[in-house]
């Protein structure tokens, strides 16, 4: 049985109720927090004291929507047509770059994504994966690289008829049956899985009918829900009303494939009734501001109507502190009336994909609450308080501030230093990302 206690530490509940307590300690045994309180360590004689005086204990904040084959792509030096529309991007850019990944490409994606996020403070990332040249065994090397980082996961096969026709849709669904039975596995064997799965799709204009049919298969036989693109750009609606008569989501809906633990992403050209379609499932919809405006591809203006909000980044690194902040500023923008609070429980609102997951509780610094905690070094120029607590969040704290994090009770990040040699990593991952950069020079879109 292992003992942390974070001594004297201010606490920052981010998850709606905001809560401010200060001078804390917070004990974690094994995996769990188990008390919060003003000398609660003293219970604990001979544990691990972590000196938290003058630091500010937050939940770990969650990435609801990554790509983690996106890691190797940062400054991308490659011969590329053009990208005046999204279908352009994709096919020039995203596509191209996908196929050319093999078993090592993965696995450094993987390492770096995992250790920007641990270093940005973010303790899961939910990621949606793509490697059409490289499927069988891919998702394990995924889920091998965050757990040697130590972050927290969840990863799928995104299936798609884009490059292989059926056969590549069948490969893809075989992948997300043979990783979730993984987990499964790990489980009955008494471990805790650090990364579990879910059933990856690329996009509704990617799936053919019989794709839909087998994911619906495959949730059915896995336990799992999908984690799917919909809506990203005007051609995907488009597409569903010309070749199917239908709108994206009630096509999904025709094939059971909305459920609690369904994760959608982006939603910018849904309609009013294919958001009142996801509240009535208690699925969940992923915000990516960062990526939308990259791409070009439009602002969801219904993001109020989300009953299920969540924020992810697309693939654009795991710094959730930056996204937050994306999003309030982009939201502002456009002239909507949240204010950052309401973006601080659209931030947490990840943890309750992990809860339906993992099946614990996420994102509080309680007693029964997961051990998922970020320590942050933020000098307040100002009063923190329940009321304004949020605004710390957007306006002040940054991924600068990250001191130490810990994810299952694991200390993965202290002092901002690691347990392994990050600069080996990086060294490795640049060979490999030039090399990546060649072959897809040599991928016609």
């Amino acid at each position: 049985m292992a003992i942390t206690i974070f001594s004297q530490a201010r606490v920052v509940q981010t998850t709606p109720p905001f809560q401010v307590l200060d001078p804390v300690d917070v004990v974690v045994k094994d995996d769990t927090i188990v008390a919060v309180g003003k000398n609660a360590g003293s219970a604990y004689p001979g544990a691990a004291v972590f000196d938290a005086s003058g630091k500010t204990l937050i939940p770990g904040m969650v990435c609801s929507h990554h790509h983690y084959y996106s890691g190797l792509s940062r400054g991308m030096l490659v011969q590329a047509g053009p990208q005046e529309d999204f279908i352009q991007v994709l096919k020039e850019w995203w596509w191209r770059l996908d196929r050319a990944l093999d078993e090592e490409a993965v696995y450094y994606s993987s390492l770096i994504c995992s250790i920007d996020a641990i270093a940005a403070g973010t303790t899961s990332c939910i990621d949606h994966h793509a490697s059409p040249s490289f499927i069988e065994g891919s998702l394990d090397t995924i889920a091998r690289g965050m757990r040697e980082v130590g972050v927290r996961g969840a990863t799928c096969y995104e299936v798609t008829d884009r490059n292989g026709g059926m056969d590549e849709v069948r490969a893809g669904v075989q992948e997300n049956i043979a990783f979730a039975k993984q987990v499964d596995f790990r489980r009955k064997a008494g471990d805790k899985p650090l990364v579990e799965a879910m059933i990856g799709g690329h996009a509704p204009f990617t799936i053919p009918d019989e794709g839909l049919s087998l994911m619906k298969g495959a949730c059915e036989e896995t336990g799992r829900g999908i984690h799917l693109h919909v809506g990203e750009g005007a051609y995907d609606s488009v597409h569903s009303h010309h070749h199917y008569h239908k709108d994206i989501v009630n096509r999904l809906d025709e094939f059971g494939l909305l459920s609690d633990n369904t994760l959608l992403v982006h939603g910018l050209w849904l309609n009013d009734r294919e958001i009142e379609l996801i509240n009535e499932r208690k699925s969940f919809l992923a915000h990516n501001p960062r990526s939308n405006m990259n791409n070009h591809v439009g602002y969801c203006k219904r993001l109020q109507n989300v009953d299920n909000l969540v924020l992810g980044t697309d693939g654009c690194g795991g710094n959730m502190f930056e996204e937050i902040k994306l999003a309030f500023f982009k939201h502002k923008d456009t002239g909507g009336p949240w204010w950052p609070g309401d973006f601080a429980g659209v931030l947490a609102r990840g943890n309750k994909i992990l809860e339906r997951y993992f099946g614990e509780q996420f994102g509080r610094i309680e007693p029964g609450y997961k051990a998922d905690i970020t320590v942050l070094d933020y000098l307040n120029p100002t009063p923190i308080e329940p009321d304004n607590a949020a605004g710390h969040i957007v306006w002040g704290m940054s991924s600068n501030c990250v001191d130490s994090v810990m994810v299952e009770g694991n200390m993965v990040m202290k002092h901002r230093t690691f347990d392994f040699d990050v600069h080996e990593i990086y060294a490795k991952a640049a060979e490999v990302a030039k090399r990546v950069w060649k072959r897809v020079d040599t991928i016609a879109p």
